[in-house]
C-alpha cells in the first residue's frame, strides 16, 4: 500500500490456540514475543465490564504492554518452576505507567515471567526496556473518532516506524472485530527477528475497529 493511501486509511479520512507447556523449566525458551495492547480497544471490549482503572480517561493510555512472553520455535512455555521470589506490590504498581494496571503486571510475572530465568526486577526492567525499543506510530494517538480500516495498515504503520522491523517480526491480531494486538518478536538481546510459524498469524479483517484515545 502506498504511504499517502495508508496514512489517509489510518486516519480515517479514510485460529489455532498455538501449543503450550505449563510447569517447565525456566529459563529455556528460544525468543521473546512483546505484545502491544491498543488500550481503547481492550476497555471497551473488555475492560469498561471489568471497571479496570486503566480506562479512566485521564490515563491516556495507547498501546499497552500485554506483556514480554517467553517463546519456543513452536508454543510457549508459561507458570515455570522458578526459585525466584515474586515480585512485591510496588514492584507491579510501577509498571502501571506502561501495563495499565500493577494486577495485569503480577499476571504477566506468574504466567510468562517465571519462564523467563530472570528475577521480577530484572524481569520487569528487561519488560520496560523492550517497550521502549519500539516506535509506537504516533498517527493513532491523532485520530478524533472510531474508524475501521484494514489490520495490513496498523503493521504498515509499525514498519514505517521501525525500519529495522521486517513483516516476518510482526503480526496483528483481532478481536470480536477489533484492532487488538500488535506482536513483534525480539531475540534474547531484544533484537527484532522473524516470528516462529505459531506466531505469525496476521488478522486479515479488511474494516477492523479503532477506536480513539478517550
Amino acid at each position: 500500500m502506498r504511504p499517502l493511501r495508508a496514512s489517509l486509511l489510518i486516519l480515517g479520512l479514510i485460529a489455532p490456540v498455538p501449543s503450550l507447556a505449563e510447569g517447565e523449566r525456566s529459563g529455556e525458551f528460544d525468543y521473546y514475543v512483546m505484545s502491544l495492547s491498543w488500550s481503547p480497544n481492550w476497555c471497551e471490549l473488555t475492560g469498561d465490564a471489568r471497571q479496570s482503572a486503566q480506562c479512566d480517561a485521564d490515563k491516556d493510555h495507547g498501546w499497552t504492554l500485554h506483556g514480554l512472553w517467553p517463546q519456543f520455535t513452536r508454543g510457549y512455555p508459561s507458570y515455570c518452576q522458578s526459585g525466584q521470589r515474586p515480585p512485591s506490590r510496588a514492584q507491579t504498581g510501577a509498571m502501571a505507567d506502561i501495563m495499565g494496571t500493577g494486577g495485569l503486571a503480577w499476571h504477566q510475572w506468574k504466567k510468562h515471567g517465571s519462564c523467563s530465568g530472570l528475577d521480577s526486577a530484572d524481569y520487569f526492567a528487561l519488560s520496560r526496556e523492550a517497550y521502549a525499543r519500539i516506535n509506537r506510530p504516533e498517527v493513532f494517538r491523532k485520530l478524533d473518532r472510531a474508524v475501521s480500516l484494514p489490520a495490513s495498515v496498523v503493521e504498515e504503520a509499525f514498519l514505517k516506524a521501525n525500519p529495522d522491523l521486517t513483516a516476518q517480526g510482526i503480526t496483528i491480531t483481532c478481536k470480536q472485530g477489533h484492532i487488538q494486538e500488535a506482536r513483534i518478536c525480539l531475540s534474547r538481546s531484544l533484537e527484532f527477528i522473524p516470528c516462529g510459524p505459531d506466531v505469525r498469524r496476521d488478522c486479515t479483517l479488511d474494516n477492523a475497529l479503532f477506536t480513539p484515545l478517550r
